[in-house]
Formats: structure tokens, sequence, C-alpha cells
């Protein structure tokens, strides 16, 4: 792995990490569907508008197509838009820290339904993650926290554990902003109907809320998509997905500096159990 791959992995995994935070800062003062649906909309534009002047165009393969609607329907409109709404009601601590099982869950799904071997050393790591994930949410809910917000960001990881088996087929054949931008445009026509049906628009605007929502449009929307997709592409899912044991520390430092979110003992034994989990999963892919 070299050196730019190894800066832009770092840069993926705190960009990616710290969009936590701010979503959790733009749920209080906003209706969460409403305003991730205009995230995608001001993304995706950006995005295709980069895209042309890099000249690139919509023509893309029927792989491309098929991956990049289905990365749009699970990442942006399943897996974020369920962590929006759940942060109303959890931490973006403890919804990053679940949120950072994705890299275990892949390596299940793709165990269990695509063949993908898995060596000793990757279940040890699966079970040690999952044990994590436990130990930290069995915490939380007994501090009080909203069972239901923590069901969302579980079915959540598992939306983003399928958009990530996609992913290798929408990086492949160039056109990468490209495809950065209208998989934004597929996230926003999906969450545009229940923001519709479901949500108000009363918004407390403030300096919070603009400054949230601006870094959340170009840095974890756009910035940090098109680094997935170089890194994917550059060295590989396997390879890539390895950053991933970062996220967990990430996540938590950011909520915790930010928004004074409290880190307790069994947070941090569980983050560190989590992060090993996932790096003796990626390890035992890359040896295979």
């Amino acid at each position: 792995m070299d050196f730019r791959a190894i800066l832009a992995g770092l840069a993926f995994a705190f960009m990616w990490s710290s969009a936590f935070t701010s979503a959790r800062m733009i749920v209080a003062e906003a209706p969460p569907l409403t305003a991730l649906s205009a995230r995608f909309l001001i993304s995706g534009m950006i995005g295709v508008g980069i895209a042309l002047a890099l000249g690139q165009r919509f023509q893309l393969n029927r792989a491309q197509w098929r991956a990049t609607i289905v990365f749009g329907v699970s990442q942006n409109a399943l897996y974020l838009g369920l962590n929006f709404v759940a942060m109303q009601w959890v931490q973006a601590s403890l919804a990053a820290i679940i949120a950072s099982a994705m890299p275990l869950l892949v390596a299940l799904l793709g165990w269990l339904f695509m063949g993908q071997k898995l060596r000793p050393l990757g279940v040890f790591g699966m079970l040690a993650g999952v044990s994590g994930v436990v130990l930290i949410m069995g915490a939380r809910l007994s501090g009080g926290v909203d069972p239901l917000g923590v069901a969302m960001c579980l079915v959540a990881a598992l939306a983003l554990a399928a958009a990530t088996l996609s992913v290798k087929g929408a990086s492949s054949g160039g056109n990468v902003m490209m495809i950065v931008g209208l998989q934004m445009f597929v996230g926003a026509a999906i969450l545009m109907v229940p923001a519709l049906l479901f949500e108000d628009f009363t918004v407390h605007w403030s300096p919070r809320l603009i400054g949230a929502f601006s870094y959340t449009v170009l840095v974890p929307g756009v910035l940090a998509t098109w680094v997935w997709f170089w890194l994917v592409a550059r060295i590989g899912a396997v390879k890539a997905s390895t950053f991933h044991f970062l996220n967990p520390f990430f996540g938590v430092a950011v909520a915790a500096v930010l928004l004074s979110e409290r880190v307790g003992p069994l947070d941090v034994l569980g983050v560190v159990v989590i992060a090993a989990g996932i790096l003796a999963v990626q390890i035992s892919r890359a040896a295979l």
C-alpha cells in the first residue's frame, strides 16, 4: 500500500466518522429527512458539475448504473436516512460505533451468501467485533438509550454493508465523480417522498446549523465519497476497508470534543475490541 493510499484512507476514516457529529447537530435544529434530502440534492449537483468539468459524461455501463442505484438506495436513502432519524434520540458516538461494525457485516454477508472464504482469524475478528458492539450497546441501553433508535442504526449498518458489496461494480470503468453525483440524486429522490409526507419544514436557523450542513454537504457528502471510490479503485475493496478499524476511535473522539458526549470505561473497552475485530477480519481477508 503506497503512501498516498494511506493518507487517503486516514482522511476517509476521519471524514466518514465526523459525519455523525455534524448530523447530530443538524437534526437538533431541522427535520432529518428534509435536511438529508436537501444535502443529497446539493451534493449531487456539485458532484455532477465537477464531473462535467473533468470531461466525464453520463454514459455509464450497465454494471455501473446498477451499482450506482444500489449504492444510492442502500447507503444514502437507507443507511444515512435511518441514521439521521435515529440521531434525534441516539448519541452520535453510539451511532458511529454501530456503523463501524459494517466491515464485520460485509465479511459475514460475503461468507454466507457469496461464497467468500474466511480464515479462523477472520472468524475470531467477527466474534470479537460483535462482542464489542454488544458490550457498548448493553451499557448504553441500561443508561436509557432509545431502543428504536438503536434498532434503526443496526438496520442502517446492514444497508451500508450491502452498499459496500456493490461498490466494486460502481468504481470500475471510470466516471467516478459522475457516479458520486448520480448516487446522491438517487438518495435525494427517495428521501424526498417521506420528507414531504411526514415532516414539517420548521427549521431553527443558526450558525451551527449552517456550518454543520455545509460541512456535511462538502466533506462527508462529496469529498469522502470520492475518496472512497478512488481508494477502492487504487488498492481494492478489501485493503480499503481496513481503514474502517479507525472509525470507532474517530467517531467517539469527534463527538466527545464537539458535542461533549460522555465516554465511559465500557465505551473505551468496546471501541478497542471492535477495532481489533475489524482489523483481524481485514487481515484475514487480505491473506486469502
